[in-house]
């Protein structure tokens, strides 16, 4: 987590409202951070959007309740805000509602995990109860510090459409990339053309 550089962040939730044509209403962030991602979010959602959070770890809520609030804008005070502390694969898990929008900032991607337990929400059980927990038209997308051959081979064994993003560190540079993957049953939300 950082907040002098959150470009990749920030692109997350752009190019997934984007992909949704700014109408995602039910919208579920894996992972609090420092509230960059829900920032862009809350920048972009509906007026009477619905923002679930999920974070693992109480004692980054408290830093963005207190001193490190201002950081992102005081995004927990926003009334489409809501938290859950826990696990996002126990909410996925609990959930028979589907969502339009499933944003994953959880980990440092599915290469570098940061929790070991973590682990199954990038393999087939994790992506199949994402993708049970994703609208018909809605996307997902998972941030990334690296690319992962074995989850882009994953990707492709579910019956969605994905692409993946790179996004310099610093804009203008080549050098240095996070990643964005993003997943819909819908070609066309991805601007895909869907197969004969």
């Amino acid at each position: 987590m950082s907040n002098l550089n959150h470009q990749s962040e920030d692109q997350l939730a752009l190019r997934s409202m984007r992909r949704m044509n700014f109408a995602a209403r039910r919208i579920l962030i894996g992972g609090l951070g420092l509230g960059f991602t829900l920032r862009a979010v809350l920048d972009l959602a509906p007026t009477d959007a619905e923002v679930t959070v999920c974070e693992l770890i109480p004692e980054i809520v408290e830093w963005n309740q207190g001193p490190l609030a201002h950081l992102a804008g005081h995004v927990l005070d926003d009334p489409r805000t809501r938290v859950l502390i826990g696990d996002v694969q126990a909410h996925l898990a609990a959930i028979d509602t589907a969502y339009d929008l499933i944003l994953m900032d959880t980990d440092n991607g599915p290469e570098s995990l940061v929790r070991e337990a973590n682990t199954g929400l990038y393999e087939d059980c994790g992506l199949g109860a994402v993708a049970r927990s994703l609208g018909p038209k809605g996307v997902v997308a998972f941030w990334s510090a690296t690319t992962s051959l074995r989850f882009e081979h994953r990707l492709s064994a579910q019956p969605w459409f994905w692409l993946r993003d790179d996004i310099p560190l610093i804009p203008g540079r080549v050098d240095a990339m996070h990643h964005i993957y993003s997943c819909s049953f819908s070609a066309a939300a991805l601007g895909q053309r869907e197969a004969a």
